[in-house]
């Protein structure tokens, strides 16, 4: 598994990505997020189980409409 500091450089880079977001912090997804600004990539989020709606308007005001959640319901 790469760092939050190899995932901001990638994001940096222009690299877009997909992330489980239960397995980082919100602190953590806010500062990849703010590096997609300067790169250009997009980032794609999954698992959101764990994050609250404030949680996901903070990444994504911090990636300034790069980011994506992928809020899709699993039906039975």
């Amino acid at each position: 598994m790469k760092t939050v500091t190899d995932l901001r450089a990638i994001a940096a880079s222009g690299g877009g990505m997909i992330l489980d977001a239960d397995r980082f912090t919100t602190t953590d997804l806010r500062a990849i997020a703010a590096s997609t600004n300067s790169g250009g990539g997009q980032l794609f989020l999954k698992g959101l189980g764990g994050k609250t709606t404030a949680d996901l308007r903070a990444i994504a005001a911090s990636g300034g409409g790069k980011v994506v959640f992928d809020v899709t319901i699993q039906l039975a």
